[in-house]
């Protein structure tokens, strides 16, 4: 097998795969803008299902819960993501390397073990009522993982000497921190908030086990297609969820590349 038919087996490929995951996204799309009941059914152009998104109260309310939600854990977990980034950048190299394994735990575990892990808890340590405290202390512990991952090389790019000069010139270590590590930093934070956000944003399985009663756009959309099926306005709800995903991705791609320039990795 030559070279020219192993790239055309291997483009051939990529653009299949592409194709599985988009076409039924593009197909979403599209039926969003009709109001017909079934998909595959056209009715005629109309903007009725995205009108009916913004006045179902229980969307809002979803939608709305959903928001503050990722906002807060993304927030908390950006903090504290991003000191405990510095800390582990300046552990030796085995210490290091041993935490970096336990903060990707998160990351590759499948997400039904932490959320049973997370209702376990949450049962045993009844002092953390079930709801909004519950919600937002596990979405803090899995996003968290993802604003290390964010900030780390970012640590690395910088002059490794920078946090004990700002110690030697007398300021303590969270000023140090504050005025010195941070402003370096931020693009690398507002990165690994975009991140956080987003699969705050997206996340139904650990949601589902320590929600409570407080609905999120995830819950109420399993809820809805278990007891009613695809109704049709949950397709102009999906859509918009689509996009506003992209958009942060989006938002991630231009920030990761504006410092890629600034430490001259992109000519």
């Amino acid at each position: 097998m030559n070279s020219k038919l192993k790239k055309a087996l291997a483009r051939s490929f990529v653009y299949l795969m592409l194709a599985v995951t988009y076409v039924p996204i593009l197909v979403l799309v599209v039926y969003s803008f009709t109001d017909a009941k079934v998909m595959g059914m056209w009715n005629g152009f109309t903007f009725d299902l995205y009108a009916k998104v913004f006045t179902d109260t229980e969307i809002l309310e979803a939608v709305r819960n959903s928001l503050i939600l990722a906002v807060v854990a993304s927030t908390i977990a950006t903090f504290f993501g991003t000191v405990s980034a510095v800390g582990i950048f300046y552990m030796r190299s085995w210490q290091r390397k041993y935490m970096d394994f336990l903060t990707k735990i998160t990351m590759i575990n499948a997400e039904i073990v932490t959320g049973i892990a997370f209702l376990l808890l949450f049962v045993l340590v009844r002092f953390i009522p079930t709801g909004w405290p519950s919600l937002v202390l596990a979405h803090v512990f899995i996003t968290m993982p993802y604003v290390i991952m964010s900030v780390l090389p970012r640590l690395g790019q910088l002059n490794p000497n920078l946090y004990e000069a700002g110690l030697d010139l007398g300021a303590g270590p969270m000023k140090t921190l504050w005025k010195v590590m941070l402003p370096q930093l931020l693009p690398a934070m507002i990165s690994g908030f975009a991140l956080a956000f987003t699969l705050s944003l997206d996340d139904f399985v650990v949601t589902k086990f320590v929600n409570g009663s407080v609905p999120t756009i995830s819950t109420y959309l399993y809820n809805k297609l278990t007891k009613k099926g695809v109704q049709p306005v949950l397709r102009a709800l999906s859509s918009l969820i689509f996009f506003v995903v992209l958009a942060i991705l989006v938002v991630i791609n231009i920030l990761s590349r504006r410092r890629a320039k600034a430490a001259g990795n992109v000519k």
